[in-house]
């Protein structure tokens, strides 16, 4: 059944304030909607500036916020995730999306919201022994994923079709690829190889393949699956597949640098990674280079969006603009000088 976002209507956004979430907000605005942004009491909040929404501040492991948080809300987009492909305490990552997800979703249902559209990721899809782009039906389980953060996202998606399935939850799953372009505030993984590169800090690569799409094109993609969805299906929203080489070439092309050339193996790194995680442990700071990122480079992490371009009408501009734009953004922003 398809539903319609009227200018009344109250929406509340999870994670507003960050890079995806942020995108959404500003979707829903320039569509005359109503939002509520909920946004940790640590999370900057320069996304949302001159953006005509309510900004409350809450916590998904804390219930009590989020039932203030959901007051009066009609519409649920659940964008907060914890993204980090390391953590000193891994614990967090997994706290954040799997029972914070839980936490939203029963205090949703108790506070009578009629449509929630769920962020899930291609994290929680499987890519291993695929000869061709992974739709769908290529779904993950926990014990197959690899690091927390994959095995949160997993968990998390399977916890969500559960409650559809058993509790009537009124939710949509949505797949983001890898997004990237403006906004990226933090910035991500994804932005911290795109700042690297565009700096010349990324002399080779390994063989590996991602699907690369604009953030503001999965958060159209978030609209429409809102309004064309159907309950407790999952939609891929993602763009160009491509290789590491090719997304590098051409941020150095952008950046006025020379292209890496070198093609790195995968094992000589494995101890890098190591003591990589070691000193991070120490000092608290993400690493660059993890062993799990390194097992994830094993596989070309290639997807189709067919479904969504099919049922939604969902499309996507080239990824060339997203990284125009990404990069475009940082050198405004001060992290390119």
């Amino acid at each position: 059944m398809n539903a319609t976002l009227r200018p009344g209507d109250l929406t509340l956004v999870t994670g507003g304030s960050g890079f995806l979430g942020s995108a959404v907000v500003r979707a829903l605005v320039e569509r005359g909607a109503r939002v509520r942004a909920l946004v940790r009491g640590s999370s900057p909040r320069g996304n949302l500036d001159g953006l005509d929404c309510e900004v409350v501040v809450g916590d998904l492991t804390d219930r009590e916020s989020l039932k203030a948080a959901l007051k009066d809300v009609r519409y649920l987009f659940h964008v907060a995730a914890d993204y980090r492909l390391w953590a000193r305490d891994p614990s967090e990552i997994i706290r954040a999306n799997v029972e914070g997800t839980l936490n939203l979703n029963r205090e949703a249902m108790a506070a009578g919201v009629e449509r929630i559209v769920y962020t899930s990721s291609v994290a929680a899809l499987r890519v291993a022994g695929a000869t061709a782009p992974v739709d769908e039906t290529a779904a993950l389980t926990p014990e197959e994923a690899i690091g927390a953060y994959k095995r949160s996202k997993t968990m998390a998606e399977r916890a969500v079709e559960d409650m559809i399935l058993r509790e009537g939850l009124p939710a949509i799953i949505v797949s983001p690829t890898t997004p990237i372009g403006p906004r990226d505030i933090r910035p991500t993984p994804t932005g911290r190889i795109l700042l690297d590169a565009a700096r010349g800090r990324i002399p080779a690569f390994v063989d590996t393949g991602l699907n690369f799409v604009h953030v503001d094109d999965v958060a159209a993609g978030h609209l429409l699956a809102f309004e064309k969805g159907r309950i407790g299906e999952r939609y891929i929203l993602g763009g160009e597949n491509l290789t590491l080489q090719q997304l590098l070439a051409t941020i150095a092309e952008l950046a006025g640098r020379k292209a890496p050339k070198i093609k790195l193996p995968r094992a000589p790194l494995m101890p890098l990674a190591f003591a990589a995680e070691r000193v991070a442990r120490l000092t608290g700071k993400e690493p660059l280079l993890t062993l799990d990122g390194l097992r994830m480079s094993r596989y070309h992490m290639f997807f189709t969006s067919a479904k969504a371009e099919r049922e939604l009408g969902y499309r996507s501009r080239p990824y060339r603009e997203g990284v125009v734009d990404a990069l475009a953004w940082f050198r405004t922003a001060g992290y390119l000088t």
